[in-house]
């Protein structure tokens, strides 16, 4: 467990440091190829942190993870809104300038990097636009070094928590560790170290995160331990690549005929799309007290849904698409968290599902904002609801045959029990009779 700690913090500490030092040297990079570059590690550092850190708290808290997997991505959203807000003074300071078409264009990309903030429009256009002297160029690179810097603390907090945790070799604590201290921790790893720890080390269990996906492990396996992976995984990819589509084209949606808002009006409905979200794993985080996440995924998934068939029927109407803009990032908000805990607890958490289920949201995300840009490049704007309904019913129906093997994978469970048991009770039986002949002889 020491091990597995330390080599968690410590990339979660090299991590949150690249990430500082890559925001840093973005505004130096003077040729999209060092962008990209720069870029591409910035995107692999975020997924160690966001793979790391929902692993570590499905292992430390396990049945009760549910609650603090919504408080983290609860903070995943409040920095996504939060972030662009800190970045406004110096991305609007040059003025505002003109909108071209190839401006907005770009302003728009800029802004989905920017998590869809729409207060870097007017600097964007401005920069790709002729200047007479330096002074009127763009200070975004400001922007970059306010976010580096304001990044610094998190390793230096991760630093002082391999210190507490006594992880630091060089320099040793004196103090109790932190996990020490921790009531609900220390009785989850109590209760995954009982009598059936030799067992659960066999099977993969906690004591090395990645053994279950170990060849041996898998060997014996029912098709539902596979299927509940692949099913979890596929319903992330479809409702992230929903959040990750609709924060990327609600304002391409937006400026479009028949909507046809102002540039400016428009760019506020990806703010709203994020608050709500920020608002509604808020809200989460007191709801997990109360109800599974199994029955808060069904509400959520049937919830994005209907809100999407609204915005098909109601998609001349300005009002409803800042009403169904809010509502969708509230049903959204928490199902990943939902999905993790759910899944985790369907398969005694290992660890293996959360490495899926994170790796599968990241591609959903990435995938489904180039297929979704380029069918609304091709079929025109209203075609951006149109595949948030598919993709919100496929994510729907994908989760119904997770409750299939679900129910699947408790019956082999169940089975796998009672065959054990009987497996057991004559091997006690007979010992109990060799213990009695011995006191007769004696």
């Amino acid at each position: 467990m020491q091990k597995w700690l330390f080599s968690a913090l410590a990339a979660l500490f090299v991590s949150t440091l690249i990430i500082s030092v890559i925001f840093a040297i973005i505004p130096l990079c003077n040729n999209v190829l060092l962008l990209a570059v720069a870029m591409a590690v910035s995107g692999l550092a975020m997924g160690i942190i966001d793979t790391i850190a929902n692993i570590q708290l499905v292992t430390i808290y396990q049945k009760d993870s549910a609650v603090f997997l919504q408080a983290l991505h609860f903070f995943i959203g409040f920095g996504a809104l939060v972030s662009p807000l800190i970045a406004d003074p110096f991305l609007s300071e040059t003025g505002c300038g003109n909108h071209t078409g190839n401006g907005t264009e770009t302003m728009h990309h800029f802004r989905n990097m920017l998590r869809n903030s729409p207060i870097a429009e007017h600097n964007i256009t401005q920069s790709h636009l002729p200047h007479e002297g330096g002074e009127e160029e763009s200070s975004v690179h400001y922007a970059f070094w306010i976010m580096a810097l304001i990044n610094l603390p998190v390793p230096i907090a991760v630093l002082f928590l391999m210190y507490r945790e006594q992880l630091i070799p060089c320099c040793p604590s004196t103090t109790p560790r932190l996990l020490d201290k921790d009531e609900l921790a220390m009785e989850n790893q109590q209760g995954a170290e009982g009598p059936d720890v030799e067992h659960e080390h066999e099977a993969g269990g906690h004591g090395d995160i990645f053994s279950c996906c170990q060849n041996d492990n898998l060997r014996g396996l029912p098709v539902s331990f596979f299927m509940i992976h692949i099913l979890g995984g596929m319903v992330l990819f479809m409702t992230d690549g929903i959040v990750g589509a609709y924060a990327g084209f609600v304002y391409t949606y937006g400026v479009a005929p028949p909507m046809s808002l102002p540039h400016k009006t428009a760019g506020y409905l990806a703010s709203i799309f994020w608050a709500a979200i920020t608002a509604g794993r808020l809200l989460s985080i007191l709801l997990s007290y109360h109800f599974q996440p199994v029955r808060l995924l069904m509400f959520n998934l049937a919830g994005a849904i209907v809100t999407v068939l609204m915005l098909l029927i109601f998609y001349t109407s300005s009002i409803f698409l800042f009403v169904g803009t809010c509502l969708c990032g509230l049903f959204l908000s928490s199902i990943f968290p939902c999905m993790l805990a759910y899944t985790e607890d369907i398969l005694d958490y290992r660890g293996c599902a959360t490495t899926v289920l994170v790796t599968s949201a990241g591609m959903g995300e990435m995938v489904m904002q180039v297929l979704v840009g380029s069918i609304i490049q091709t079929k025109g704007s209203y075609s951006f609801l149109l595949c948030g309904m598919i993709i919100a019913c496929a994510g729907f129906i994908l989760f119904i045959g997770l409750l299939l093997f679900h129910q699947m994978h408790r019956n082999y469970l169940t089975g796998t029990a009672k065959t054990s048991a009987m497996v057991q009770e004559p091997a006690t039986k007979e010992s109990k009779t060799e213990q009695k002949e011995e006191k007769e002889s004696s």
